[in-house]
């Protein structure tokens, strides 16, 4: 069987949430607005043909998105050790920008951590823990360098914006012990549901982000957040292509990103 034959044979999940004004976003980063900037009829061609465009205003941490190296420090370090003032300036990073992202085309694992409790959506505030992805993750194995996803349910609630955002009753996600059984099968990248892939507790918001701490700052494994799980989820994959290429913005600290998993029927 040839690549692309594999490819066409193969159920393709677009693992993007749509971008729209208003959606569902961390306060922390600026919204996303879009307008026509011209609109059919503003201008008219001598034969008759008129085309419109838009201006498009967002955070690179808005929607399904990835987040780079460059975006948190600790103690004033990025990944490597590296300063993060000498490595900043009004045109974003000299390193560690979302630009030296290598698009990644693999292998990815799907932990479903609802399903391994038996429920579509875990609780609101739930801390994910290195059992529960023991137990997700049973008779498949995480290989070094695979894409790592975690299965919450979570992307059921987008249409809910406060329910999905979490300020009052949480969120859940990995709490630290996760975060280091995550790091130790160094893969490429990890991913989830939610706008900040952590366990975050009612009321907390994003006060602290230890994960985050250890997978970038500790560990250089690239975040992608606020993916559209669900119908995966429902197709019960845990194995596939990941296909994902965030835009290549030159020293920012994260892009949007459309993430597609191609799933074998076999």
């Amino acid at each position: 069987m040839t690549l692309w034959s594999a490819v066409a044979a193969a159920t393709v999940f677009d693992l993007a949430q749509p971008m729209r004004k208003g959606m569902p976003q961390s306060p922390n980063h600026p919204p996303f607005r879009m307008a026509l900037e011209r609109r059919h009829g503003d201008l008219v061609r001598p034969d008759g043909g008129s085309a419109a465009n838009e201006v498009i205003v967002t955070g690179g941490h808005v929607g399904t998105h990835v987040d780079a190296l460059a975006h948190v420090s600790q103690e004033g370090r990025l990944y490597g050790g590296l300063d993060a003032a000498e490595l900043t300036s009004h045109e974003g990073f000299g390193a560690l920008g979302i630009d030296e992202f290598a698009p990644y085309a693999g292998r990815c694992v799907l932990l479903d951590v609802a399903a391994a409790h038996g429920v579509p959506v875990l609780p609101a505030g739930y801390e994910i823990t290195p059992e529960d992805l023991d137990k997700a993750a049973a008779g498949v194995e995480i290989q070094e360098g695979d894409a790592v996803l975690i299965g919450t349910g979570w992307s059921r609630l987008w249409d809910d914006g406060p329910a999905f955002v979490g300020h009052q009753d949480g969120v859940p996600g990995p709490g630290e012990r996760a975060g280091r059984w995550l790091a130790e099968r160094s893969p490429r990248l990890v991913g989830g549901e939610t706008i900040a892939f952590e366990h975050i507790a009612p009321g907390r918001g994003h006060a602290t982000l230890p994960v985050h701490r250890i997978l970038l700052v500790e560990s250089g494994i690239n975040i992608v957040e606020t993916m559209r799980l669900a119908d995966l989820l429902d197709a019960g994959a845990r194995e596939f292509l990941l296909v994902l290429a965030p835009l290549p913005i030159v020293g920012a600290t994260g892009a949007p990103v459309r993430p597609l998993a191609f799933v074998s029927a076999a």
